[in-house]
């Protein structure tokens, strides 16, 4: 089968610049909302700005919410993007909005005590917590670009493969199996977030699902 990477089309404020980023390191992706295309990507991003709600309703309303469960559950390559990140989780408090549950956690609200600006937006570091070919070649402690108001939480430390402190420390990178998910906008964050989509793309290439075991420590 020939390399095929598909962007999710459910109308994500960010959906063009994430293709044209892909495209920049020659991925020559596919922007669709067709069901069909999802089953037969061999490397799947979901983009995404704004509420959980609209996120999880536009995905309801275009039929592609168990498409990317199936997709996900086969253990293929897989990059969630912003709110990509955040509906992957179990929950958002963003109007107690019931999440895609892929995996366990919560996107809570960054407190507003203490002086700190709501939304976190503007350039922040991500700390690596161990290897992954996702990352490979951009050092730890790189700056990328953030806007949201809601972060990841998860009891499973082992998903963690990137922090960012921002009045506390949060994951700002998830990662399990073939499944990779930033909160960041890396393509808004210069060279180091065009290698991640060059990286992403050379590692989707490389063949079969991989369980998270060979690549969590």
């Amino acid at each position: 089968m020939p390399h095929r990477v598909v962007v999710i089309d459910y109308d994500a404020g960010n959906l063009r610049s994430v293709a044209r980023a892909l495209h920049h390191v020659g991925a020559d992706p596919i922007v669709s909302a067709d069901p069909a295309d999802i089953a037969t990507a061999t490397a799947l991003v979901l983009p995404g700005v704004g509420a959980a709600a609209d996120t999880m309703r536009n995905l309801r309303e275009r039929g592609l919410v168990e498409p990317i469960r199936e997709y996900l559950a086969a253990g293929r390559p897989f990059l969630g993007v912003c709110m990509g990140l955040q509906a992957l989780l179990e929950r958002s408090e963003e109007g107690d909005q019931e999440c895609l549950g892929i995996l366990p956690g919560v996107a809570r609200r960054f407190p507003t005590n203490g002086g700190l600006k709501v939304p976190h937006m503007g350039w922040n570091t991500i700390q690596w917590r161990y290897p992954h070919p996702v990352t490979e070649g951009i050092p730890s402690g790189s700056y990328f670009y953030f806007v949201h108001s809601y972060h990841p939480t998860t009891p499973d430390p082992s998903l963690v493969l990137g922090e960012t402190d921002y009045g506390a420390v949060f994951p700002s990178v998830l990662a399990r199996g073939y499944l990779v998910a930033t909160q960041c906008h890396p393509e808004k964050s210069g060279r180091d977030g065009l290698r991640l989509y060059a990286n992403f793309v050379h590692w989707a290439r490389q063949g079969s699902p991989l369980p998270a075991a060979t690549i969590a420590p």
